[in-house]
């Protein structure tokens, strides 16, 4: 299944969506868009085929594990929801719950990662808070307006991951275009907005006693995992009790079994590539995304020159 992607024109969005992945009907400022989602604040729409104009979320409850697949938490719940983020600007400082603070604060837990897919020179993500920390002095740093000293800041290169569990403090930094792999949530606690202020002329709303509380402050900075090398065509970029995702660099025809466990999420991250699957087949660009279903029983994956592809399971 190949879905309508949902954009979100946010401040700090920029146009590289149409420029580097040819989108057309993109807003003039185009920060997200939602590629796989169930989420009601953004919910994804069969773009064509036999499923053409149904929702991914009825999907699942129609269709149940032979969809999401028998990990799934919940069997008629899609339960991830997958991004492209294009950051002109930089993203608010922020922290989503984990699923302890969800129960306590309300919302829905949040656990993501990101792929780099470009950057500009100098770009970097934030993730983490500095050594030495405490509830005290950041509260003191946001009430002054100088977070970013209390935060880690790491350079990065196209292709490196970095995984964000809930209750790590983070942000993505101006010139990252970055794939997202997430829960599907959309709590946010916005921390710090860099002293800007929206289209309004206002700054746009903090959630400082939520997201001090929501921080988990016995996590340690992440590290970026960076690109291997090597005649592997699999890499693990994330691993969690909440998706698996892997970075397979495709020379030939390759066929992927689907065991029924898990949907299997496809992003062509470079190259073209051509998906077929129960007699239905899709070209896939860069860029493109399209998703599997777990009772497929496998799929075969023909590049039309060396590609990429970015692979999610449960």
């Amino acid at each position: 299944m190949v879905f309508k992607p949902v954009y979100k024109d946010y401040l700090w969005g920029g146009t590289r969506l149409a420029s580097v992945y040819g989108r057309r009907r993109t807003p003039a400022v185009c920060a997200e868009s939602w590629e796989v989602s169930a989420h009601p604040g953004g919910e994804s729409v069969v773009a064509s085929g036999r499923f053409a104009g149904r929702g991914l979320a009825a999907l699942a409850t129609t269709y149940g594990a032979a969809l999401v697949g028998a990990r799934a938490p919940e069997p008629t719940r899609f339960p991830l929801l997958f991004k492209l983020i294009d950051a002109r600007d930089r993203l608010s400082v922020q922290v989503h719950p984990n699923g302890e603070g969800a129960r306590r604060l309300g919302g829905e837990p949040k656990t993501e990662m990101w792929v780099v897919l470009d950057r500009a020179p100098g770009a970097s993500l934030y993730a983490g808070l500095a050594a030495g920390t405490t509830p005290a002095s950041l509260r003191a740093a946001l009430d002054r307006g100088d977070v970013e000293a209390r935060l880690v800041e790491l350079p990065v290169e196209p292709g490196q991951a970095l995984f964000i569990p809930g209750g790590l403090v983070h942000a993505i930094g101006a010139g990252c275009l970055v794939y997202e792999v997430q829960q599907s949530s959309d709590t946010t606690y916005r921390l710090f907005d860099w002293n800007r202020v929206g289209a309004d002329g206002k700054p746009r709303p903090l959630h400082i006693e939520e997201g001090l509380q929501a921080i988990d402050w016995s996590l340690p900075a992440p590290r970026m995992v960076a690109p291997a090398s090597g005649d592997a065509p699999w890499l693990d970029l994330a691993g969690c009790e909440f998706f698996r995702v892997r970075r397979l660099d495709l020379a030939t025809t390759t066929e992927v079994a689907v065991d029924g466990t898990s949907f299997h999420a496809l992003f062509v991250a470079r190259g073209r590539v051509d998906v077929r699957a129960g007699g239905e087949s899709v070209a896939l660009a860069a860029g493109a995304s399209a998703l599997v279903p777990a009772d497929a029983g496998a799929y075969a994956l023909t590049p039309a020159g060396p590609s990429t592809l970015l692979v999610t399971t449960m």
